[in-house]
């Protein structure tokens, strides 16, 4: 018997909702039919959405893509000889040539569509673990110091340097400390988190572990977003894997270290996204923002000093502590170190992942990547950084993709979620709906958040209905002021950034005039 071939359909959520698992049926039920002999292995996405289901064969020369395959297209795959990567209309030649993956700089997602998620083996080939035995060598201090030097920030929003967060646990006296993962990924436009626990869940487990070596933790909770059921039930069965296999548990890799880790599925609630409401949800109550200080490095989970990262932060430890610091450092720009998963999302024609160092331009990634819009029709407005996240105008689209850079002109990266819009959007009720989803969301604890947001709703619609509307500008000038200053956390705090990014950059879609015509 010939040699079983292999093929990879993605598992990733973006592929099952365009049929993934009817491709990988048919493909197996005509093989078997053909006598041809396949191994299938179900791997994560490589990030390009557009071309799921991308299907791969491994031949001589590398792995062949097709794509986007529907399971009726596989006999004709299989007659044209496309278990051996033979010609077809949905051929994509060598993935790896795909201009879209080619450009890129993959580092925390280097795995990602390589193996099989759940495959330690897979994972140990592909430099798992590796991190995690050069920090088993290290004490706490050095590990720290390696994150530090590297120049890793959080990937959540705030951009804290992680080798901080992770000192001032290291240095804080208790019995107990715990590493807290938050990936309850609710911005929009947002995917990374859920393709790293879809596709390569060990290098979060890694990474928790390297954190929890790091800062003398023996417990770690990963909370991730209940929208998610593939996404925890990866995490969980990789969990189970890698602590039956010594990875995790009372004996971490035989050192006498223990390091316990649990999923614990999130509230449904955005606001749980915030560092502090996520630590009281995890403790069983209402998720509601706390006051700093006292900092959850300090006194965080059940008062405990607890390292919170998002997971794209601890998914980019194993790698520094596999290859030095001052390789992840080397990339990027400024204080901007490292890469950060860009989301293409909205009207896009490309929507996907992108990994780049930072410093490329938003234009870049919108026409290089992202083909322009799906519709056709020009870009308008790019909302980056979540549903807080200022629009950028085409003006601001060749400043660097950098979080100084992008703070001195009142915008924030977050999360590295773009959503683009073309020229029939209306950014009134864009705003709007920004203020909206603001007293939906908010948690109630602060004045500011939770009556400015309903005012805010109110005072849009009279200047979209022309109720005085020089006035009600003026008065939502003033509102959005208190909300920056006032409000307890971000939910409150960035809700302004869309509404004022609107009302400057786009006028006339309130009814105001543009500055040309106040010139004229």
């Amino acid at each position: 018997m010939s040699q079983a071939v292999k093929v990879f359909v993605p598992r990733d959520a973006a592929a099952l909702a365009v049929g993934a698992d009817a491709v990988a049926a048919m493909l197996q039920a005509e093989c078997a039919r053909r006598g041809l002999a396949v191994e299938l292995v179900r791997n994560g996405s490589r990030g390009m959405f557009w071309l799921e289901p991308l299907v791969e064969v491994a031949t001589p020369h590398g792995r062949v893509a097709y794509g986007p395959v529907a399971a009726e297209d596989v006999p004709g795959l299989l007659d044209a000889g496309f278990l051996h990567g033979g010609a077809h209309a949905l051929s994509l030649g060598p993935t790896e040539q795909i201009p879209f993956l080619a450009k890129q700089e993959r580092l925390t997602f280097r795995r990602m569509g390589v193996t099989d998620p759940l495959s330690l083996d897979d994972y140990a080939a592909h430099e798992g673990w590796e991190g995690l035995r050069r920090a088993l060598a290290l004490d706490g201090a050095a590990i720290v110091e390696q994150v530090t030097q590297s120049g890793l920030r959080g990937r959540g929003g705030a951009a804290f340097p992680a080798g901080i967060k992770w000192k001032t646990v290291l240095q804080a006296g208790a019995a107990q400390k715990y590493v807290v993962c938050n990936a309850d990924e609710g911005d929009s436009g947002t995917f990374s988190d859920r393709m790293v626990m879809e596709g390569d869940p060990y290098m979060l487990i890694e990474g928790m572990a390297i954190a929890a070596l790091a800062v003398g933790a023996t417990r770690g909770y990963v909370y991730i977003r209940s929208e998610y059921p593939h996404a925890i039930a990866a995490m969980r069965e990789a969990i189970a894997r890698a602590e039956a296999a010594g990875f995790l548990g009372a004996n971490l890799c035989g050192s006498g270290r223990a390091f316990h880790l649990e999923v614990r599925k999130a509230a449904g609630s955005y606001v749980c996204g915030e560092e502090t409401a996520m630590l009281e949800s995890l403790e069983g109550k209402r998720g509601i923002v706390r006051a700093k200080p006292p900092l959850p490095a300090v006194a965080g989970l059940f008062g405990q000093p607890s390292v919170i990262n998002n997971v794209i932060t601890l998914a980019s430890v194993p790698l520094i502590l596999a290859r030095g610091a001052a390789f992840y450092r080397d990339y990027g720009m400024g204080r901007s170190r490292g890469t950060l998963p860009f989301q293409l999302a909205g009207n896009v024609r490309q929507g996907g992942l992108v990994e780049k160092a930072f410093g490329l331009t938003l234009r870049e990634l919108l026409h290089d990547f992202g083909g322009g819009t799906a519709s056709g029709r020009p870009i308008k407005a790019v909302q980056v950084g979540g549903p807080l996240g200022t629009y950028v105008p085409p003006s601001q689209w060749d400043i660097p993709l950098d979080y100084e850079a992008y703070a001195a002109v009142g915008a924030v990266l977050g999360h590295g979620g773009i959503v683009v819009h073309d020229d029939t959007a209306d950014m009134s009720r864009l705003a709007r709906y920004a203020m909206e989803f603001c007293a939906i969301e908010s948690c109630g604890k602060c004045t500011p958040c939770r009556i400015g947001s309903t005012r805010g709703v109110e005072v849009i619609d009279r200047i979209r209905n022309n109720q005085n509307r020089a006035q009600q500008v003026h008065l939502l000038r003033d509102l959005c002021d208190t909300m920056v200053h006032g409000s307890l956390c971000a939910m409150g705090g960035m809700t302004p950034y869309p509404v004022l990014s609107a009302l400057n950059h786009y006028p006339q879609d309130f009814g105001l005039e543009t500055p040309d015509q106040q010139a004229a």
